[in-house]
Order: C-alpha cells, then sequence, then structure tokens
C-alpha cells in the first residue's frame, strides 16, 4: 500500500529522545528553548512559543491579541475545523469568506466586504503548504487596524515572495505526525512582538510570570523536552523534507492527464503538505475507490466544510453560502506527496489516476 502520510523518523530523533531521558529533565527545558529559538530562525522572526499543539497554538495566538466575547475574526470555511473553533474558544465568532478556487486559499478581494465594527483579524489559512496573498491581506489589515493570525500548520517552510509563512503576523503550526515535521504532537507560535511573545508564555504556564504566582488564568499548553527533541532533530531535515515533496509534486503535474493539478502563484513556494488535485465533478469518489483497489491512498481535505458542519449549523445557526468552497469539496483529491515515496511508487500513482481517467 502507498500510504498518504509517512512520518520520517530515523536514528537522529530517536537518540534526542534517549538523551533527554537520560538527563531527567523530561518537562519543559532546555530542548524547548533551542527548538523555539531554531524554529523562529526559520521563520525569520524574533521569538517563537513551543506549545502542546497547533489548535493551542491558535488558541493562545487569540487571547495574546485580546480577542473575545463580541469580536469577529475573519477565516476561511474550507481547513480543518480547528481554525474555526479556535476562535469560539476565546468567545468570538468566526467569518467565513469564499477561496479562491485556483489556491484554496482566502479569496482576497472578498474581504473588506466581511468586515463589521466588530472584526477585530484576519485569520488566512495557508492551505495545503501554499501561502495566502499576504501582500493584500497585510494590506486590508493595516487599513482596518486588523490583527493577522496566521494559519500556517500546514505550511511550514512555504514561501511568500521570498518570505516565510508565520513571519507576516502573528504565526501559528502544528507538529502532528503527517505534517512536513514532527515533533510527535505539539505546535508553535512564531511573532515579533515582545507583548504577543510574553502574553503566550505566560498563558500557556496557568498564567505565571513567577512560580506559584498566577496574575491570570492560564492553561498547561507546555510542550515536552522529549517532544521538543524530536522537533528539532526534524527542524534540521525540514529543507531536505520539502525539496523532496516539492519534486514529487513536479513529477506529477508533469504527467497527470485528466484532472487539474495544482496551482502555484508566481513568487510563491509551495511546500506541498498535501498535494491536492481537482476531479471533473461526479469523478472524484470513484477515482479515489479506484486508487484504493490498486492499493494507493488518497483522501479528501475536506468533504464538509465548517460552515456546514453539524455543530455550526444546528448549534451556531451558520447558513452561509460559499460557492467556490462548496464546489471544491465536490472535487479535491489528494494524492501521496511525502518523501519516502519512490519512483516507482510515484509512476504507479500517475499511472494509475491516468489509467482510471482516460476510462472515464
Amino acid at each position: 500500500m502507498i500510504n498518504m502520510a509517512k512520518p520520517q523518523i530515523g536514528d537522529d530523533e530517536k537518540q534526542a529522545v534517549l538523551e533527554v531521558l537520560d538527563s531527567g529533565i523530561i518537562a519543559q527545558g532546555p530542548r524547548v528553548k533551542a527548538f523555539e529559538e531554531a524554529f523562529a530562525q526559520m521563520c525569520g522572526t524574533k521569538y517563537a512559543i513551543a506549545t502542546t499543539s497547533g489548535t493551542t497554538a491558535l488558541h493562545l495566538a487569540m487571547l495574546a491579541h485580546g480577542i473575545g466575547n463580541g469580536d469577529e475574526v475573519i477565516t476561511s470555511a474550507f481547513t480543518f475545523i480547528a481554525s474555526a473553533n479556535s476562535i469560539l474558544f476565546v468567545g468570538a465568532k468566526p467569518v467565513f469568506v469564499d477561496i479562491d478556487p485556483r489556491t484554496f486559499n482566502l479569496d482576497v478581494s472578498k474581504i473588506e466586504k466581511a468586515i463589521s465594527k466588530n472584526t477585530k483579524a484576519i485569520l488566512p489559512v495557508h492551505l495545503y503548504g501554499l501561502s495566502c496573498d499576504m501582500t493584500e491581506i497585510m494590506k486590508i489589515a493595516e487599513k482596518h487596524g486588523l490583527a493577522v493570525i496566521e494559519d500556517a500548520c500546514q505550511s511550514h517552510g512555504a514561501e511568500y515572495n521570498g518570505r516565510k509563512v508565520g513571519s507576516f503576523g502573528t504565526g501559528t503550526f502544528s507538529l502532528y505526525p503527517t505534517k512536513n515535521i514532527t515533533s510527535g504532537e505539539g505546535g508553535m507560535i512564531t511573532t515579533n512582538d515582545p507583548v504577543v511573545d510574553e502574553k503566550c508564555r505566560v498563558l500557556r504556564q496557568h498564567g505565571m510570570r513567577k512560580r506559584y504566582y498566577h496574575d491570570e488564568l492560564g492553561y498547561n499548553f507546555r510542550m515536552t523536552d522529549i517532544h521538543a527533541a524530536i522537533g528539532l532533530a526534524q527542524l534540521k531535515k525540514l529543507e531536505k523534507f520539502n525539496a523532496q515533496r516539492q519534486s514529487n509534486a513536479k513529477f506529477m503535474s508533469s504527467n497527470l492527464k485528466g484532472v487539474t493539478p495544482p496551482f502555484i502563484p508566481e513568487g510563491l513556494s509551495h511546500v506541498f503538505h498535501q498535494y491536492t488535485v481537482r476531479v471533473p465533478a461526479g469523478k472524484r469518489d470513484a477515482l479515489r475507490t479506484y486508487l484504493n483497489e490498486k492499493g494507493i491512498g488518497s483522501e479528501v481535505y475536506y468533504p464538509v466544510p465548517i460552515h456546514q458542519q453539524t455543530f455550526y449549523v444546528n448549534d451556531l445557526g451558520y447558513k452561509d453560502s460559499l460557492p467556490e468552497t462548496e464546489k471544491a469539496t465536490l472535487e479535491v483529491l489528494s494524492l501521496p506527496v511525502h518523501p519516502a515515496l519512490s519512483s516507482s511508487d510515484l509512476e504507479m500513482i500517475v499511472s494509475t489516476v491516468n489509467e482510471f481517467m482516460e476510462k472515464n
């Protein structure tokens, strides 16, 4: 079976974990600090704050920007639900904007129409490993005095005009096992703002600035040194991993027939957390079944947009109409692109897709 994802865990990661276990410092300690410093350097930011997951990174970023009851945050409904749920966690309301059908990211031309007197922030999601149009998003944010919280959970190392995602506003990353790099589980916040940095650090550790003195309501969102050790070893390989993903994607885009390969705007570096094609209406699910029969994994990210999820409709009363988002859910299909794929794997993926599309 050619799997959709295969975490690349080697001897470096194993040795790093053993060293932490031998050190006796297992909770948040020197490995976390080193990982934060290395991650900030990779992103080109002054600060990075390690957390327990991408979801908790988003949650802390909301709190650090003072987002709360009655506020609105503009984002995409075509993403993993954590992007919007993190807004709900602080009592704010997600306001959904439709996507650009070519990139699957926020359609920047629709953002200003969604701004109200209650809007506090824009949360662009760099989906599948491709940056949003950050020039336009930052212009809109500056014009209206809004915070920008980047959901870069799928885009480690992706670039917009030579600048890393996560360095424009407050960045948030996931280190889940299927991501381009992993710490086993974990997240990271990136920022150039010392106030945001300090707020996130206090909130992730029970509201403490001084041990056992709690200034405000906080959380236990601390990363362990075990996870950080894995993340540090992985971070050193990120450039190589991304280059292999890009090479695999280039091969598939050059050889696939009958489907629409990923679109990459000029000046952007796509790191292909997912290699997502569009399949003509009505053929996607049959193609997925065919691939499975041939031993090739595939996945639909995402079959139900957030504004149509049961909880959002029944409990929160969402009735949005997002035509491009809804159309994408019926046509997108992600194919394996991870660094462990062999040349024969790639050839099999391409030939199987082409075989199906030629017959159908």
